[in-house]
């Protein structure tokens, strides 16, 4: 028996460190390291140099469906218009930061 439960809680434990992080688990300090390097030269502050409408603020992200993890992580790898895309440049996980961060960021009114 306590064999049997000794193994029930290694594979809860290899289960847990297995599991996909949701979004404000992921690390947004690198997020932000990540942003300031490759992302505020056009988003400073959440605005928008090229397009003033579309910024990364809370209300901005609603209107054009991009308040996900998803949606924004897609616009960072695949860009999109005047966006360049950064698949080639950023790791996945770089990626799902900065997303993370924007999120953060938005919701926190980039204060």
């Amino acid at each position: 028996m306590k064999k049997l439960i000794t193994l029930i809680l290694l594979t809860f434990c290899l289960w847990i460190i297995n599991f996909p992080l949701p979004a404000n688990a992921l690390d947004t300090q690198n997020g932000a390291e990540v942003f300031s390097v490759h992302c505020v030269g056009c988003h400073i502050n959440g605005g928008n140099i090229i397009r003033r409408g579309k910024n990364l603020k809370k209300n901005a992200l609603k209107r054009y469906g991009m308040d996900s993890l998803e949606a924004i992580t897609n616009i960072i790898t695949n860009g999109k218009s005047n966006m360049s895309a950064y698949k080639e440049k950023l790791t996945t996980e770089e990626m799902k930061n900065v997303a993370a961060y924007v999120l953060e960021q938005a919701e926190n009114n980039w204060k």
